[in-house]
């Protein structure tokens, strides 16, 4: 099978790791991978690719807005976008993230080719202007199938509307070691959280809340692994806050498992989300979770009181009681990583593969019967 996959990019993120992991796990199965991103190779991959797989940056330089100038210039972008896809000879073209979709889609015209695109967060927070989402909307329909993370994303793009439309949750890869390391003969304890300093991810709202309950527990610090443009307000919150001491920001890292294996608590304090991936590889490998009921991804995660704590979201208050309550209970977080990890049971690699195998012999069907 011949496949090619498109994004913008292959720097840190959910999307991009997604993809990686994807790309991979075909590859070690003698699938031959092609991987068009729009950036120029400046900056090599932040994951680790299979050496046979064939990773073309096309150095695309795509502009805002929807003047004559614009348009023009990011038609001949989709061009070149075209002839690449042409140039690798797909079976399947498969792409990621709402923008990259609509461009891949337009590229694809007059392609004869089955084409999926991939969302990536819940449709309704997409951050499409309402040109691009009628844009979107109109385009999605030339797309083979839609896949999106849980089933409250179904409603965005109906069948009775032309959309062909299948849920396939993100892939979780197992750490390097299954289990973390003991902190019980230890006297400091790690609350973890992990994502891009942006607003989506309420690291403001974790900060506040840890503020609340952490004068009861002197032994807890707070450390947030990611990178973003909040970062000078969160650090300022920090100060105001007098926990500069006690909240740790050390950026992006590529050792999260590491910081996994210390980790108590992991903390996910999202306003929204498509399907947090992190929060599944913390609960794989026995991490206690707590996560915020936030649209959408944890609910169809966690189950709650049993191998996690959902509570509500953008709230700081029910944040800081549930920290307080896991933070306190040593039994209730030993209990939560006993069952956190039969997440792999549903989102581990192989059962996630299955679906997507299911799904490119749907679409090469369709188009061998046409």
């Amino acid at each position: 099978m011949k496949i090619t996959l498109i994004s913008s990019s292959l720097k840190v993120g959910g999307a991009e790791r997604v993809m990686s992991i994807i790309a991979n796990y075909w590859a070690a199965r003698d699938w031959q991978i092609t991987i068009l991103t729009f950036d120029d190779g400046s900056q090599p991959p932040f994951y680790d690719l299979d050496k046979r797989i064939e990773h073309r940056c096309l150095g695309l330089k795509l502009r805002d807005g929807y003047g004559i100038s614009a348009v023009s210039q990011n038609l001949r972008q989709i061009g070149m976008l075209k002839k690449a896809i042409v140039a690798s000879r797909p079976q399947v073209v498969i792409s990621f993230v709402n923008t990259t979709n609509i461009l891949t889609l337009l590229a694809c015209w007059r392609i004869d080719v089955p084409t999926i695109v991939c969302e990536h967060v819940y449709p309704a927070f997409g951050g499409l202007g309402k040109v691009t989402q009628f844009l979107q909307k109109w385009v999605y329909r030339r797309a083979t199938l839609i896949t999106v993370q849980t089933h409250s994303g179904l409603a965005f793009f109906p069948s009775s509307q032309g959309y062909e439309t299948l849920v396939l949750p993100n892939p979780v890869a197992l750490p390097e070691s299954e289990t973390i390391e003991s902190q019980l003969h230890t006297d400091d304890r790690h609350l973890l959280a992990v994502g891009k300093l942006t607003h989506q991810k309420g690291f403001d709202l974790l900060i506040k809340a840890f503020a609340q309950v952490c004068d009861n527990h002197p032994e807890w610090t707070l450390t947030i692994l990611g990178e973003g443009d909040m970062r000078a307000e969160l650090e300022d919150l920090c100060v105001k806050l007098q926990l500069d001491d006690r909240i740790y920001m050390p950026g992006v890292v590529r050792n999260i498992d590491a910081h996994l294996r210390k980790a108590d608590i992991f903390a996910l304090s999202s306003r929204f989300e498509g399907f947090p991936v992190t929060l599944c590889e913390a609960m794989a490998c026995g991490v206690p979770a707590i996560a915020a009921d936030c649209l959408s991804g944890p609910r169809e995660i966690v189950h709650n009181g049993v191998d996690g704590l959902l509570v509500v979201s953008d709230n700081v208050d029910a944040l800081a009681v549930g920290l307080d309550l896991l933070m306190s209970d040593p039994d209730k977080r030993q209990y939560f990583s006993h069952y956190a990890p039969r997440v792999v049971e549903r989102f581990g690699v192989e059962p996630v593969m299955a679906i997507w195998d299911g799904a490119i012999r749907q679409v090469s069907d369709r188009y061998s019967r046409k």
